[in-house]
């Protein structure tokens, strides 16, 4: 998005805390999520009741794992009854970049009972060359 940023006046600073409103909202509403590392690994949970595994896509893609999906709804229509419904459906997209060190390539998944688990494992650290004399040449 490019935005303006010579402008003058009142407006711009009562513009100023709505800027990012549309993201923080979407935030809010996407899906709970964990992020954790261990020696070995990154991990991300997101919790995902009522999704299945075929209206999620997971990607991996220059250092950013990218999880999009769908949860669908159901219509049920019935006489005069009344109905609500509290559930939240819709479309839903979050990226996570991951540390230098995350082999991305190696990442996988799974899903178990209504939460995805994403694995990223970490690359072997690489070993330091052993410090070594050099010598001079007189010239």
């Amino acid at each position: 998005m490019v935005e303006k940023s010579d402008q003058a006046g009142l407006w711009p600073s009562l513009y100023d805390p709505f800027r990012h409103f549309g993201s923080r909202l979407a935030d809010w509403l996407s899906p709970a999520t964990e992020a954790s590392g261990s020696d070995k690994s990154y991990d991300i949970s997101m919790e995902l009741p009522g999704v299945s595994e075929a209206d999620i896509e997971l990607t991996v893609d220059d250092g950013v794992v990218t999880i999009r999906g769908e949860k669908k709804t159901h219509e049920e229509k019935k006489g005069d009854t009344w109905y609500f419904s509290e559930r939240q459906y819709g479309a839903f997209r979050r990226s996570f970049r991951l540390p230098e060190d995350a082999d991305g390539a190696k990442a996988s998944a799974r899903m178990m009972d209504g939460v995805l688990h994403i694995t990223v494992p970490k690359k072997p650290a690489e070993r330091a060359e052993s410090s070594r004399k050099i010598a001079i040449d007189r010239g």
